[in-house]
């Protein structure tokens, strides 16, 4: 693409900076001492019968010390003489097919050699029962014919709609156990009314399956585990919410309300389920759900092995590397977007051949800033935002705010012959 490459010989990258920003850090340091506690509740330990076969869902999310987390609580069960199971919670991600799912939980190191059980997946789902308003609500087959039903999941603000009950345990209950059938049922309002659909969906496998517990984690600014309570189903009823509060208090968030370009490394299912969280880079695909922060151009260079091919969140993107796109598979990507029934972001933006003519491109076709110095924030994904870099007019704009550490700079973009980044 030497003709395009021409047209942004012009364009002035400015230096960056690396700098760091400080948030507060509760943290977990004895991981087990903390489940132990939570899992040996009356309220919980009397619910753990000898024999039962219990389904302990697992999801599709980047979560901290998630196998570890996995392990612990599929032995203590064995220790209560249960004989535990995972299945993946994670509705039509993974391609909607029970082998791209098990991937997903392999690429985690849930495994059955590592937890020391068996991981059964499966699309098929059972018809557990109808909401109040007439919907069919659907849950895996194999927990629906499970003893018992344990979830594992973090609480966060969810990319696409607000409400009492976000991304947790009850969205896991209604959408991740719901596999695709499930999900699609909750889905078909669309957004507008997923705060209010979550729950009552929640509310019937609730009330009509064999469901004993979940396990709700907390993580802080640096996602590392700071909170873990085992809930009952009044628990997540009524104390959900006030969780989903306090972990929207422990994000973090870039370091400015707006920039020129945001350039974001890598994207991938296994930072958010948007590929890169719309409460970070503002890049939201629905009304219902609104953040603080705006670039005029948004740019994704690459998509993360961990996401298994799945580019939703390109299309968010206003430019591409041609790799992201080279990388993308789309059976593995539609599936979740026409079950969402959110189509823009699996379109295709423009796509560049170096990381070169992609960031100057997004620079060149700004409007009303300072070509000489335009603000530029560089993160490696979403979810990993406590170090970037960012350049001189950015730090400008931030003046001597108390959490942000300067590491080194102010240097140039480092690319190679072929205009890729080093």
């Amino acid at each position: 693409m030497s003709v395009l490459t021409d047209l942004f010989q012009d364009v002035k990258l400015p230096n960056m900076i690396r700098i760091r920003q400080e948030y507060p850090r509760p943290v977990i340091t004895d991981l087990e001492a903390v489940l132990q506690e939570q899992l040996s509740k009356d309220v919980i330990k009397e619910k753990i019968k000898p024999g039962a076969a219990i389904a302990v869902g697992v999801g599709s999310r980047g979560i901290c010390n998630l196998k570890e987390i996995v392990r612990y609580v599929v032995g203590f069960l064995k220790q209560q003489g249960a004989e535990p199971f995972i299945v993946p919670a994670m509705g039509s991600h993974g391609g909607a097919t029970a082998e791209g799912q098990k991937e997903i939980l392999t690429g985690y190191g849930v495994t059955e050699d590592y937890c020391g059980c068996p991981v059964r997946a499966t699309m098929e789902t059972v018809q557990i029962g109808t909401t109040c308003e007439g919907h069919r609500v659907y849950l895996d087959r194999y927990a629906a014919n499970a003893d018992g039903i344990i979830v594992i999941n973090r609480i966060k603000a969810h990319t696409c709609f607000r409400g009492p009950h976000e991304s947790g345990l009850m969205k896991m209950l209604t959408i991740g156990l719901g596999k695709q059938r499930g999900a699609e049922s909750c889905h078909n309002a669309g957004f507008k009314y997923m705060a209010h659909l979550v729950p009552l969906f929640g509310n019937v496998i609730l009330n009509n399956t064999n469901f004993l517990f979940g396990i709700a984690l907390l993580e802080n600014a640096f996602e590392e585990t700071c909170e873990i309570r085992s809930m009952t189903a009044d628990d997540i009823r009524r104390d959900e919410p006030a969780l989903l509060e306090k972990a929207k208090s422990l994000m973090p968030s870039l370091p400015c309300s707006e920039a020129d370009v945001l350039i974001v490394d890598k994207i991938g299912k296994n930072y958010s389920g948007d590929g890169m969280d719309p409460n970070i880079t503002g890049t939201f695909v629905t009304p219902y759900a609104t953040g603080t922060f705006h670039a005029q151009r948004v740019v994704v260079l690459d998509l993360s092995d961990e996401t298994h091919g799945s580019g939703i969140g390109a299309g968010n993107a206003d430019v591409i590397h041609k790799r992201v796109f080279e990388k993308t598979d789309l059976s593995a990507t539609y599936p979740n977007a026409i079950t969402s029934k959110v189509l823009s972001c699996v379109k295709i933006p423009m796509m560049l051949d170096s990381d070169r003519d992609v960031i100057a491109c997004a620079v060149k076709t700004c409007t009303e800033i300072d070509f000489d110095a335009p603000s530029i924030i560089r993160i490696p994904n979403s979810l990993d935002i406590q170090e970037m870099e960012v350049s001189e007019a950015v730090l400008k704009k931030i003046g001597g705010s108390s959490n942000i550490r300067i590491l080194s700079g102010p240097s140039p973009f480092q690319f190679d012959l072929d205009g890729n980044l080093l």
